[in-house]
């Protein structure tokens, strides 16, 4: 089973089983990562933007329109930042690296 790697905002690293099929938000909210995704998954919020490890970015599939628009609402934006809702695990993300923001926006509270 694939590994993944969240980097905690004080540095810390917690390494965790990522079932292939799931999403990021899915195996964060399963092992206590302060990722909100205060839209349940449905894209309409930024409350689980990650930063991937560059050495990954390519590995993802390409973001969708809707993904961008969400991102641009992200706080502390990076050039591979991505939605862990739409980040789904497969056999080639094994060792994916993903760091937590600081911080999130969330635009559906206003």
């Amino acid at each position: 089973m694939p590994k993944l790697t969240f980097v905690g905002t004080d540095g810390s690293r917690l390494i965790v089983a990522a079932p292939v099929g799931d999403s990021v938000l899915e195996i964060a909210r399963r092992h206590g990562i302060d990722l909100e995704g205060a839209c349940e998954g449905s894209m309409a919020c930024s409350t689980c933007h990650v930063i991937v490890d560059p050495v990954f970015y390519d590995r993802l599939g390409e973001v969708s329109e809707d993904e961008a628009d969400m991102l641009d609402l992200a706080f502390g934006l990076t050039p591979t930042s991505r939605l862990g809702c739409q980040i789904v695990i497969t056999e080639a993300l094994d060792g994916l690296v993903l760091e937590v923001p600081t911080a999130t926006r969330n635009v559906l509270l206003g």
